[in-house]
């Protein structure tokens, strides 16, 4: 018989943050910055936890130059070459504290993976990215990963529930990512009908990982600054963007004209342009999982960054934190049934 978990799992579209009495004077007082010592790696993180997604549209070297300046962080896409690798890392040895080398699963990735991480010892993050994160095999590989770089700091995803998150915390990732269909150019849930509210498994992943000293990346579903500190809100530590990231200057592609507008185009890594331009075609055992679309051209992505990082100073401000480390203590979701007015959206 099939089970109904009738408990209400919410998005972010579903809530507001109630604000509260605040001592601070202007949000320039506001801290963003985060601290975390991981529980497997016992490495050490400072920065301001907001990471750019691992697709090869977005998570670029030259995102993570930009990225980087700010204490920002970037999971670089899993298709370059060593050899870019070796030359990105001796143009922008300062960059290399803020990125993750990123692989899939499968034996070719690790031997990549391995080579990077054995040519440029200063990259000590690994972000280990699948679409289903449930897979026997996939927590396996997570333990032999661990075995093999004992002191980096490994990411690992996608999953949505706490003892998902437990499991592959004690095979030896210290942040895990969150989120299964939230993202922009995602169709898993209409492909499959799997998913999870994004807030709902946020909140309860994150009381998971924290429980055994871990920590979890809320990866997904984010399209406005109020979404990033909602998902921060809810107890995220990180919190990934793709599609926020996607349309500027730093993002691969070329600019297109379309109907006279200046466009990029962003897609996700299940897309049939990914599967195309990196696996041949999409196998016949299986359907694609991601859309493609064309995005506005947004110029420097550095003028996102301040709007994110603005939104979320004020954020904290309208609850009284006076540090993102004190965001979750501080918010009170409120259910809505609409976000904002859209007479002019």
């Amino acid at each position: 018989m099939p089970r109904v978990d009738v408990d209400l799992k919410l998005d972010f579209k579903d809530v507001l943050l109630r604000p509260k009495r605040s001592s601070l004077k202007s949000r320039s007082e506001v801290d963003l910055t985060r601290t975390f010592t991981f529980r497997n790696s016992k490495q050490t993180y400072t920065g301001i936890p907001i990471i750019v997604a691992n697709m090869d549209t977005v998570g670029t070297f030259e995102m993570a130059m930009v990225m980087a300046k700010h204490s920002m962080f970037t999971a670089i896409h899993k298709h370059y070459s060593l050899e870019e690798w070796k030359l990105f890392a001796a143009n922008h040895p300062e960059c290399l504290e803020h990125v993750a080398a990123s692989s899939g699963s499968g034996k070719a990735d690790f031997n990549k993976l391995t080579s990077i991480l054995e040519a440029i010892p200063p990259i000590r993050y690994i972000c280990l990215d699948v679409a289903n994160g449930y897979s026997e095999h996939f927590v396996e590989f997570v333990k032999s990963v661990r075995a093999k770089f004992p002191h980096h700091t490994i990411m690992a995803g996608n999953v949505v529930t706490g003892e998902m998150v437990e499991e592959l915390i004690l095979s030896g990732a210290d942040i895990i990512k969150v989120g299964i269909g939230p993202g922009s150019v995602c169709t898993t849930r209409i492909k499959t009908g799997v998913g999870y509210p994004q807030l709902s498994a946020v909140i309860e992943c994150a009381d998971s990982a924290h429980g055994l000293k871990g920590h979890i990346i809320s990866d997904g579903g984010c399209s406005c600054p109020g979404d990033v500190a909602k998902a921060f809100g809810a107890g995220a530590d990180f919190v990934m963007l793709g599609g926020m990231f996607a349309g500027h200057d730093q993002c691969a592609g070329e600019i297109m004209e379309k109907n006279g507008k200046k466009v990029k185009l962003f897609y996700g890594m299940s897309s049939d342009t990914a599967m195309k331009k990196h696996a041949g075609g999409v196998a016949e055992y299986r359907a694609s999982e991601g859309r493609t679309v064309e995005v506005p051209y947004r110029g420097d992505v550095e003028l996102t960054i301040l709007d994110i990082l603005g939104g979320l100073r004020s954020t904290c401000t309208y609850v009284g934190a006076a540090k993102l480390k004190e965001l979750s203590r501080r918010t009170t979701f409120i259910r809505v049934t609409q976000q904002h007015s859209q007479v002019f959206s």
